[in-house]
């Protein structure tokens, strides 16, 4: 997929939240390798445009319904989401993301939700990136955020780039906490059609370890393309978790090592 430095303002609805759908792909190349992928649905939700009206959403927010979203699945679990975000960036002295602030997440389905990982894309008002959040969750109830900023001399993210970070906080039992990641994320609308790519791959002393990657083709969310996602994912949530454990268990079948869960990290937000 070609990546575009594009901005919001190149779509034809900037502010709508969008629905996606597309393959989630993990592939482990050591000790054994071990890869599957399977069919997924994402939200990217502009948040602060949804502060401002709410009635732009179409699914439930903060309540039960067959599709919603909830701000307490996010940060500190708080009743405001966007609260914690901008809190955040405060505290680490970036007072210059005044444009939309994208959440790319999981919904949840029948009232559950398990996000491995949820992307904050945090724009100026012109549009550029000025930085991105990684909120990382694990199976043990503990959240993490990675804050990716510019390197130095450079102004803004760029879609299709690549940033690093160091691992500190636990994921998985068959990996040690320990080298680091490399984000990437991008967006085209090559084709007519408007898609966008997470890719997040694990490093080690010895190398790549592990490639992970969510993929798929974006479209204004609307009530009845909820229906029709939910028709094509009736069970999504509990797919996820039930995979995490089957894979979890396919791994230990092929004797890869098990570690013992460290204590989590001090501080909830680490930044590249």
């Amino acid at each position: 997929m070609k990546a575009n430095a594009m901005s919001t303002a190149a779509l034809p609805h900037p502010h709508q939240p969008l629905i996606g759908s597309g393959p989630v792909r993990h592939r482990r190349l050591r000790p054994a390798v071990h890869a599957f992928s399977y069919r997924a649905m994402f939200l990217l939700l502009p948040m602060r445009s949804l502060a401002r009206d709410p009635a732009l959403l179409p699914i439930a927010r903060n309540r039960f319904g067959a599709m919603s979203f909830f701000d307490t699945d996010h940060g500190d679990g708080g009743s405001d989401s966007l609260a914690w975000l901008q809190d955040l960036l405060a505290t680490q002295g970036i007072t210059d993301a005044d444009g939309e602030i994208w959440l790319q997440t999981f919904p949840r389905i029948w009232g559950y939700v398990f996000k491995p990982v949820s992307l904050w894309l945090c724009e100026r008002a012109d549009g550029s990136l000025r930085c991105a959040v990684a909120e990382v969750n694990n199976t043990f109830g503990e959240r993490h955020c990675y804050i990716l900023t510019p390197p130095a001399g450079e102004r803004s993210l760029q879609w299709g780039a690549e940033y690093r970070a160091s691992k500190v906080f636990h994921v998985s039992p068959f990996c040690t906490v320990e080298g680091g990641y490399r984000f990437r994320f991008m967006r085209s609308t090559g084709a007519g059609a408007d898609r966008m790519l997470l890719r997040i791959d694990h490093d080690d002393a010895q190398g790549p370890l592990i490639q992970t990657s969510i993929s798929g083709v974006l479209q204004p969310l609307s009530a009845a393309r909820a229906r029709v996602a939910l028709l094509r994912h009736p069970m999504h949530s509990f797919g996820v978790i039930a995979r995490i454990h089957w894979q979890a268990f396919k791994l230990w079948r092929k004797r890869v090592p098990f570690h013992s869960k460290p204590l989590p990290p001090d501080h909830f937000a680490s930044r590249s």
